[in-house]
């Protein structure tokens, strides 16, 4: 039988406490809309989509329209599950329920880094100010999100998904999840995920990676550190309507 060390009792602790947050975070969440005006429309992602719902709230005001929605809080592109389905699962219900997308706005990837970060940060994607820059190791793992996006938003093409709004993600600031030490992480990530929608196969009509660093700012965001407020949703809607309007 082999050995329980003490290294593997460590490993199995952070898997443990990951699993757990990931599985709290999926509580706090809007409730998804399954049936809408519009079913070919559907928003896929993770709590910056679903801890408030403001953003869908004002798309679907200027709109004038309902749209799906399957954003999860604390979801990751891969590796969720019944509670705390990923942005893939999310993609293969709402195909399930409705099987023609047309147009999708989503986001993912951002619960990668952060809540590991949270915990013990075991990618050192945290950047002190004695450090240089991004550990080779927070880059591989940004470097694996790109691969998973990459794979999703093909498979999103090859089912027949024509438009792709891919929302990034912002620099957060100092609360009880967010540090401004992930922010290098944040930019480099953003990158990764903007090259993923370049070199995808999907959606052949159109699709587009939003930027939002240079709208969001502190006072855009919750004490959390990380989530958007009032404000800050009505900028991150803003700028996916730019982009959705013409396609309705």
């Amino acid at each position: 039988m082999k050995r329980f060390t003490s290294g593997m009792f460590a490993r199995f602790m952070v898997v443990l406490l990951l699993s757990s947050l990931v599985s709290a975070c999926g509580i706090f969440s809007v409730s998804w809309i399954r049936n809408a005006s519009r079913n070919d429309v559907v928003n896929l992602g993770d709590s910056i989509y679903a801890l408030s719902g403001g953003i869908h709230d004002y798309l679907q005001s200027w709109s004038g329209q309902t749209f799906r929605r399957y954003s999860k809080s604390g979801a990751t592109i891969t590796g969720g599950d019944s509670i705390t389905p990923d942005v893939g699962m999310q993609y293969a219900t709402a195909k399930s329920d409705h099987p023609y997308i047309r147009t999708i706005f989503m986001d993912g990837g951002g619960n990668e880094i952060l809540i590991p970060a949270i915990v013990f940060d075991p990618y050192n994607c945290k950047v002190n100010w004695w450090e240089s820059g991004l550990s080779s190791s927070c880059k591989a793992l940004i470097n694996d999100v790109y691969v998973d996006a990459v794979t999703l938003l093909n498979q999103m093409g090859r089912d027949g998904v024509q438009n792709i709004i891919y929302q990034g993600y912002y620099h957060v600031k100092n609360g009880a999840f967010g540090s401004t030490t992930l922010n290098q992480a944040v930019d480099y990530g953003d990158a990764k995920l903007a090259l993923a929608v370049a070199n995808a196969t999907a959606a052949p009509n159109y699709r587009v990676f939003i930027d939002p660093r240079p709208y969001i700012y502190n006072s855009d965001i919750i004490i959390d550190g990380v989530h958007p407020n009032d404000s800050g949703s009505y900028k991150l809607a803003q700028r996916i309507w730019a982009k959705l309007q013409p396609l309705l």
